[in-house]
């Protein structure tokens, strides 16, 4: 089993990485932070840049993940997402989308995963 959170979390992100590889998004960054604040992920498909917030949480735990979002949370990440767009001079639109990985253990004692993929999100 994982005991660190940030061993845990990483697992996550790369989890909705793959995720977004297979619906046809190439990754652009993982962990981008500025003064404005970070993003997780930033994908892109056809139509979008796409910032992903990605919260890895196990199956008991308190709060689900997109609860641990608050309102100073998704200012950071919108601020970021705007000055990343603003230096890419990209003609893509913008996209903010919330990741919630659980992980649970298994029967055999093996770990599962389940992904939980909002698309704008806010």
């Amino acid at each position: 089993m994982y005991t660190k959170s940030s061993e845990i979390g990483a697992i996550g992100e790369r989890k909705v990485a793959e995720y977004l590889k297979s619906k046809g998004c190439i990754i652009i960054k993982r962990n981008w932070k500025d003064r404005y604040g970070e993003v997780d992920i930033i994908a892109q498909d056809s139509k979008n840049i796409i910032f992903v917030e990605v919260k890895t949480r196990s199956e008991d735990a308190l709060f689900a993940g997109n609860e641990a979002i608050d309102v100073g949370k998704r200012k950071r990440i919108r601020n970021a997402s705007l000055m990343f767009v603003k230096r890419l001079n990209t003609d893509l639109e913008p996209r903010i989308d919330t990741a919630e990985v659980t992980y649970y253990k298994k029967d055999d004692g093996t770990t599962g995963w389940t992904l939980n993929y909002i698309k704008s999100a806010f």
